[in-house]
């Protein structure tokens, strides 16, 4: 088992691990006998114990030193155990709680299941039931660590501080974000290739209150046509030469968060009318398949045409490209954002020294004034690759 952080994997039963910190647990009983028999059994498998004769005296002892798991009982004189997990949930949403309960009390523990408990445990308690249970609390508190540390990470590489640059063009895209992100409308994307599109929908997303739903992405011009309708809406098994089993699309796997479609530009046009008809409608159907499937999705999609342009000359129908572009943010192309080129520079260098384990490097005078005299017909994708 992967261990969480701030302690060891658990040890195999009757071991001590002294080697590195323990996990804390937090005995809470009115009674001095179960705190004892407790302390004494969780004292022998290495863990570190501390007791607590009442709710009041538990949240006094966390606010000194929070702990990986909190045993308490149910019943007991002045608040109870139920009012403390309350407590905990607020002050310490990572600390694992199980409760205690007598036989006939087994509704209480299901209260308290429903309040955010994460396990429970009836009376007289068994030690060996006790300890598959510290144990699965420790393994949930681990994951939700990994969780939150993996959401972090994200956030750190797609968030809105990874866009750099401080050019008036910029300037406005960072203005344009902030005003369209906690929203659901649709924004439509516009910029050359290589001019961070992609980054800005991020941006968009992990800004919004579908922050901790999917992003889920689709490049529209690295599909035929016959694929990408299956990529978008999915299909049933049998549905053509090749659907072996049930495939749920891109819609059905963005419910509740952001859809980003890159290159809306170059679907065709029977797809431009199945995408009109989904995002009129709210809802799809896979392909062979006969049942209606409502999706709740907040488009972000992205396009290197003038789509006004392909919409005057026929290629794009023009009810779709309303349907799309309730907000529009242009991504300026590097050329118009000159100024921004050592900032970039610097900060594609510093991301690579640290992804190679190298010192940071400085970037000579003449090599940026190489640098900031190119066309950059590649943006700044072309820049990346440069650095």
């Amino acid at each position: 088992r992967r261990a969480g952080p701030g302690h060891a994997p658990l040890a195999p039963r009757g071991k001590v691990m002294s080697e590195t910190p323990q996990p804390r647990i937090l005995v809470v009983d009115d009674e001095r006998a179960v705190r004892s028999a407790l302390t004494v059994n969780l004292g022998k498998q290495g863990f570190q114990v501390e007791e607590a004769q009442t709710a009041e005296e538990a949240i006094a002892a966390l606010s000194q030193r929070p702990v990986d798991v909190v045993i308490s009982d149910v019943a007991m004189p002045g608040m109870g155990g139920m009012a403390l997990l309350e407590e905990i949930k607020k002050g310490w949403p990572e600390i694992r709680v199980v409760v205690m309960t007598g036989y006939g009390s087994v509704s209480d523990a299901v209260q308290a299941m429903k309040t955010g408990a994460d396990d429970y445990i009836i009376k007289p308690v068994s030690k060996d039931a006790l300890l598959v249970i510290i144990e699965r609390a420790l393994a949930g508190k681990a994951l939700l660590a990994e969780l939150v540390q993996l959401r972090q990470e994200v956030q750190d590489k797609y968030g809105f501080e990874n866009l750099i640059g401080t050019t008036p063009a910029m300037l406005e895209v960072y203005e344009q974000i902030e005003a369209v992100a906690d929203t659901n409308a649709r924004v439509l994307l516009q910029g050359p290739t290589g001019t961070g599109k992609e980054l800005i929908a991020h941006a968009v997303h992990y800004r919004s209150s579908r922050r901790n739903g999917p992003l889920v992405k689709v490049s529209c011009a690295a599909l035929p046509e016959a694929l990408l309708e299956s990529e978008l809406f999915g299909h049933e098994k049998g549905a053509f030469t090749g659907a072996v089993k049930q495939h749920r699309g891109k819609f059905e796997q963005a419910n509740g968060g952001t859809l980003f479609l890159d290159e809306i530009g170059e679907i065709s046009a029977a797809t431009q009318v199945k995408l009109l008809r989904a995002l009129e409608s709210g809802e799809i159907q896979r392909l062979g398949g006969t049942e209606t499937i409502r999706v709740d999705i907040r488009l972000v999609s992205a396009t290197n045409r003038n789509l006004r342009t392909e919409v005057n000359e026929g290629r794009f129908r023009e009810d779709l490209y309303y349907r799309l572009n309730t907000f529009t943010i242009a991504v300026p192309p590097l050329a118009a954002r000159r100024d921004d080129i050592p900032l970039l520079v610097d900060h594609f260098v510093r991301m690579f020294c640290k992804e190679n384990g190298r010192d940071t490097l400085k970037v000579s005078s003449e090599v940026q004034d190489q640098l900031m005299a190119h066309h950059w017909p590649g943006n700044v994708r072309e820049l990346l690759h440069v650095v």
